[in-house]
């Protein structure tokens, strides 16, 4: 069983010492959804939400998040991304907004918590724009689905897993 390479020998929380790692590419690509009630969907498609443009205002709030992840999360390196991609799809099954992340960066550790920041912050800006029209909305399925480099080479979730 892996260890929890946040905690020292006495099990306090500890900043990881990645000094000695090789900076090497390092990707990974985050999901979420949020479901809401159809015409919720349907007006924030139709560019007619209250707030606004809900779709590219959650788009630049993940970025946003992303490169701030170090300030959110209290062991988390301060990183210089190299890119982050957010898309925000309608999926009719939901119904509701499919959200993803893709983060990158050339350094000594991972941009896991990254990608998943910024999807969480994208989902909760989609409500936050939303909420007006339905308190219902739900956010769910938040999950790193895809990571490489590093030592701990590469990594893909379960297809059935979510």
């Amino acid at each position: 069983m892996a260890s929890l390479t946040h905690l020292d020998e006495q099990g306090a929380a500890r900043m990881v010492d990645v000094s000695d790692k090789d900076a090497t590419t390092r990707e990974a690509l985050a999901e979420g959804r949020v479901a809401m009630a159809q015409a919720t969907l349907d007006l924030i498609l139709s560019g007619n939400a209250k707030k606004g443009d809900v779709l590219g205002v959650a788009r630049i709030a993940g970025i946003m998040a992303a490169k701030r992840t170090h300030e959110l999360i209290p062991l988390c390196h301060p990183l210089m991304l190299t890119k982050v991609e957010v898309e925000v799809a309608p999926d009719p099954a939901l119904p509701g907004l499919h959200v993803t992340a893709r983060a990158k960066v050339t350094g000594q550790t991972g941009v896991e918590m990254e990608a998943l920041t910024a999807v969480s912050v994208a989902c909760l800006t989609i409500y936050d724009m939303a909420k007006a029209a339905d308190r219902g909305m739900r956010i769910e399925g938040i999950r790193l689905l895809e990571k490489s480099g590093g030592r701990s080479g590469h990594f893909r979730a379960d297809a059935g897993a979510a």
